[in-house]
């Protein structure tokens, strides 16, 4: 059973960074590419950034383009999100998830192609 952790969130003024992190068990984490989405209060769940499989190839929302930066250590079985110059439209509920990778290169925007989730962690950007 592959599970997935989130940590890292908070409550935050505007401008200020948080790094997220999602830990994976049950799997072998090299052979999944990973992706951040987020979901605000009211809104659908959306796309915010992506990671290939091995070959460290990432893909971002326009809305978060340029504030984050998604990585994936192999070795620690984590993927992280690193955030900076946050908004207070940033605040959502953020959720890692796991698909696994068909080549080296391969990665998903589409939240109907990811397999596995995790519960999510509460960012939160008062103005």
């Amino acid at each position: 059973q592959v599970q997935l952790v989130e940590s890292g969130g908070g409550l935050v003024q505007a401008g200020a960074s948080l790094r997220l992190s999602c830990v994976v068990s049950g799997g072998t984490f090299s052979n999944y590419a990973m992706g951040w989405f987020r979901q605000a209060p009211g809104k659908e769940r959306e796309f915010v950034g992506a990671i290939s499989t091995r070959s460290g190839r990432t893909y971002y929302a326009d809305s978060v383009k340029g504030r984050i930066t998604i990585s994936k250590d192999n070795a620690k079985n984590t993927l992280y999100g690193q955030m900076i110059s946050l908004k207070p439209e940033d605040t959502a509920v953020y959720y890692c998830a796991a698909v696994y990778g068909r080549y080296d290169s391969y990665l998903s925007s589409l939240e109907r192609d990811y397999r596995y989730w995790g519960q999510g962690t509460q960012v939160t950007v008062s103005s």
